[in-house]
């Protein structure tokens, strides 16, 4: 089973890709038959190519279905063994996709960083903090308030700055395991920035230095608070008077959770464990994604030879199929994914008809046809066009594929449902991304014509010599 991914897919919330068409599943068959009209019009009419682009037409109808959606479970760690049983299974997986003897460094650190999280043991670490300028309650006197029968590590500092490029919580602040933080009233806009930036599953208290004694007027300062601050910070604020005589009642609630060493050190390691697994998930990214453009190239121009020497349509669709599947494997296998083939090829389909549905290979066809002057007679060749088409289609349908199962990495069965909502933007990415490098296309596609023609040649001087 793949590892539990942290890999954010943020174009999901993009706006549309300029290929994209609004509308329902009705709209969308509309605009396939008419882009077919209208490209079957313009190579056989306008510029009076052979038919033989109906291939691409049989490519988009082989595509355009759906399949029933599997139901999804998100299989994430929920004790310590099991996140250090995740971190482990990166750890081979950075040895299976590195070459052996390459960044061996780097892994050492990676097995160093893991073992000091596991090794973490206590005594429980909890922290005052507030940003600069904040008057701190005396440290010997909450010390007092919070000690009990279990060791505690105390840290103090007011050292948050006002202004920050980054506004990153310290990693200091974040390996404790409880935290209070200090808020002057009125509030100023970098605490509640600071404040965003608490991790969510830190335990933390607000305290909050209100000098008033006044009952009613604290009362309609703590819908106020309430009103501004996140939700999760509702029941979770202490009003300080600014007097040391009711620390100990103040926090009551701390020292309560304090009673737990066993639970909040687990917590923490958790929260360690999680971190440190998500960073390496983007390691891991790269490296898969260096994997992946090696193979998204190979099969695309094994793609556009089937397409190119298949002597029907049919056979078209079917190369199409059957190499895309090929890659679709290796893909799993760079991905950890424990998908059933039949799921792969469900969302393989899938992402292949938002492609057609957004008109990616009919783009593509008229993109090389506009290039045609670039590489005289060669490229005027319907088959040609057709070949470069599905070469295209291919690099789109594969990108967008990496996207999806970086986005499902560690999921037991993929949501379909989800699919079907995320397929169009997921290709608009992928299909954007690639026409950036249309012009690296264009190159490698000159390159495998250049071949083709090669070999053309030293097959007809073959058959000449018989």
């Amino acid at each position: 089973m793949g590892c539990y991914g942290f890999v954010k897919i943020p174009y999901l919330q993009a706006s549309s890709f300029p290929f994209s068409i609004p509308g329902n599943q009705l709209t969308k068959g509309v605009f396939l038959f008419g882009s077919i009209a209208l490209s079957q019009w313009l190579i056989t009419d306008l510029i009076h190519v052979p038919a033989g682009g109906l291939g691409i037409v049989a490519c988009g109808l082989g595509v355009w279905w759906f399949f029933k959606p599997l139901s999804a479970r998100f299989d994430a760690p929920q004790t310590v063994q099991g996140w250090i049983n995740r971190c482990q299974l990166v750890l081979k997986q950075f040895e299976d996709l590195e070459e052996e003897g390459i960044n061996t460094e780097e892994q050492k650190a990676r097995v160093s960083n893991l073992n000091k999280i596991i090794d973490r043991n206590g005594p429980q670490s909890i922290a005052v903090v507030s940003s600069s300028g904040v008057v701190l309650p005396d440290k010997e006197l909450v010390q007092a308030a919070i000690s009990g029968p279990n060791p505690l590590k105390l840290s103090w500092t007011s050292s948050l700055p006002l202004k920050d490029n980054s506004w990153l919580w310290p990693q200091t602040l974040f390996e404790q395991d409880l935290l209070v933080y200090v808020l002057p009233i009125p509030l100023r806009a970098s605490d509640l920035l600071w404040l965003e930036k608490v991790p969510e599953d830190q335990q933390s208290w607000v305290m909050v230095a209100y000098q008033d004694s006044s009952i009613s007027n604290w009362t309609e300062q703590l819908k106020a608070l309430n009103a501004q601050l996140p939700q999760r910070w509702s029941n979770r604020i202490l009003r300080w008077s600014n007097s040391d005589k009711d620390l100990y009642k103040l926090l009551n609630p701390v020292r309560r959770v304090l009673e737990k060493p066993r639970y909040n050190l687990d917590q923490t390691r958790q929260r360690l464990l999680a971190r440190l697994h998500s960073s390496w998930q983007s390691d891991l990214e790269q490296l898969r994604r260096k994997k992946f453009r090696s193979i998204q190239q190979k099969t695309q121009w094994v793609v556009a030879g089937a397409v190119f020497a298949s002597p029907v349509p049919s056979t078209d669709l079917l190369a199409l199929s059957v190499a895309n599947g090929l890659m679709i494997k290796e893909m799993a296998e760079i991905w950890s994914c424990s998908w059933k083939p039949e799921t792969l090829q469900v969302i393989a389909k899938q992402l292949a008809t938002a492609a057609v549905a957004q008109g990616v290979v009919e783009w593509s066809g008229h993109a090389l046809l506009s290039a045609a002057k670039l590489h005289g007679g060669g490229w005027i060749a319907a088959g040609t066009v057709q070949a470069l088409s599905g070469a295209y289609l291919t690099r789109v349908v594969g990108r967008s594929m990496a996207d999806w199962m970086a986005l499902n990495n560690g999921v037991a069965e993929p949501d379909l449902e989800v699919l079907k909502k995320q397929a169009s933007k997921l290709v608009a990415h992928a299909a954007e991304q690639e026409r950036l490098d249309w012009g690296g296309f264009i190159k490698q596609a000159s390159n495998w014509m250049m071949e083709r023609n090669s070999k053309t040649k030293i097959e007809t001087t073959f058959v000449e010599a018989i």
